[in-house]
């Protein structure tokens, strides 16, 4: 399964309730990870430009997009972001599939492609 981190932020609402009652919402998250077919890994009130992080599991995008949508539709989430990370191991797999990968494409304004020079005989521009 792949691993996610999403980060956001509490609405002054959501603030000023959970103040008033406290309560450990990494229960509720978890529930609802699993309820979707995911599973929630760690959860995090965090500092800065974000209130909470979460590290969660899941099989694919859409089982993790909707639990995060299904979360910030109850109006005390925004600014949400969800970002892929990667193991050790697949990223090693990634760089060997951008290793041959980068044979077979040619960048903006290169005149290489597939990884052999192309010579048109002259300069442009030369007549």
């Amino acid at each position: 399964m792949t691993i996610y981190i999403s980060q956001g932020r509490y609405t002054a609402a959501a603030i000023k309730g959970m103040s008033a009652k406290p309560e450990d919402r990494s229960e509720a998250v978890a529930e609802l990870f699993a309820a979707a077919g995911a599973r929630l890994i760690s959860w995090y009130l965090t500092l800065g430009p974000y209130d909470w992080l979460i590290i969660a599991e899941a099989p694919d995008e859409p089982t993790m997009i909707s639990a995060v949508l299904t979360a910030a539709a109850g109006g005390s989430l925004s600014d949400i972001t969800t970002t892929v990370a990667l193991t050790a191991s697949d990223t090693t797999k990634a760089f060997q599939r951008a290793g041959e990968l980068t044979l077979k494409f040619r960048s903006a304004g290169r005149a290489d492609y597939y990884g052999v020079g192309i010579d048109s005989g002259r300069e442009i521009g030369e007549a």
